[in-house]
């Protein structure tokens, strides 16, 4: 990813796009003149993207996927799907900077719902078997967006192996067999960041832009999943629901 923003910066453009936070780590670092619009960044402020969501700075804006404000409603519809769950496994990737913030609230939000959260940051494959290795039954799993696909379709097929009824932070991976998701769609994100890229292209400075959240956020259940891990999805869930796989 360096060498690819440092490629663009050299080859002239006009702006720089950019999908989660390593890559627009790797866009800032490559220049601090070209304009940069990222989306799918959990925390631009935790990640040190930018200095404030309402005063960016620099040359960076975007559209954040909310990761620490929705945490807490993410718990919230887990425990509405299954209130007899006491333990939630949080997994997160250790890689990005942005999951401090987010674990924290997560931490307070469970408190409040009378949850036991376990935190687990893993990089890769092998670190999320061992991180998991101490599951129950009964347990539950949340998996917050991140920056590596692969950690996240792992953790897909480690949750339907081990009976794990987990909660994903996009309808992406309910597509792959996720049981249900609650955050941003992907692609409102790029339609409502493409607004920003038009401001820049029109004059607009970065650093006068402020970050924006995620404007559409859905609820996505995968029916076929609830009935594979035994589960009987609420009518609360049902009724709520913005998308349903079968």
């Amino acid at each position: 990813m360096p060498a690819a923003a440092a490629a663009l910066v050299q080859n002239g453009v006009d702006l720089i796009f950019t999908s989660q936070e390593a890559a627009t780590q790797a866009a800032k670092n490559a220049t601090q003149s070209v304009p940069v619009v990222f989306t799918l960044v959990g925390d631009p402020v935790a990640a040190h993207i930018v200095q404030t969501l309402a005063r960016p700075g620099g040359n960076v804006t975007g559209v954040s996927t909310l990761q620490t404000e929705l945490v807490a409603k993410r718990l919230e519809v887990l425990k509405t799907l299954t209130p007899a769950a006491r333990r939630v496994w949080l997994i997160y990737d250790g890689i990005d900077l942005s999951t401090a913030p987010m674990t924290a609230r997560a931490l307070d939000a469970a408190k409040r719902m009378n949850l036991d959260l376990i935190p687990k940051g893993v990089v890769d494959v092998n670190e999320l078997k061992v991180a998991l290795r101490d599951v129950r039954r009964g347990d539950t799993l949340l998996a917050p967006d991140s920056s590596n696909p692969d950690l996240a379709v792992a953790i897909i097929e480690r949750s339907l192996a081990l009976r794990l009824p987990a909660v994903f932070g996009t309808a992406l991976w309910v597509g792959y067999g996720g049981l249900m998701s609650y955050g941003p769609d992907y692609y409102a994100q790029g339609v409502q960041a493409a607004a920003l890229v038009a401001k820049i292209l029109h004059g607009a400075r970065p650093q006068d832009l402020a970050v924006e959240g995620a404007e559409k956020i859905d609820l996505a259940v995968n029916l076929k999943t609830a009935e594979l891990l035994g589960l009987t999805v609420p009518r609360k869930i049902l009724l709520r629901a913005d998308a349903f796989r079968r």
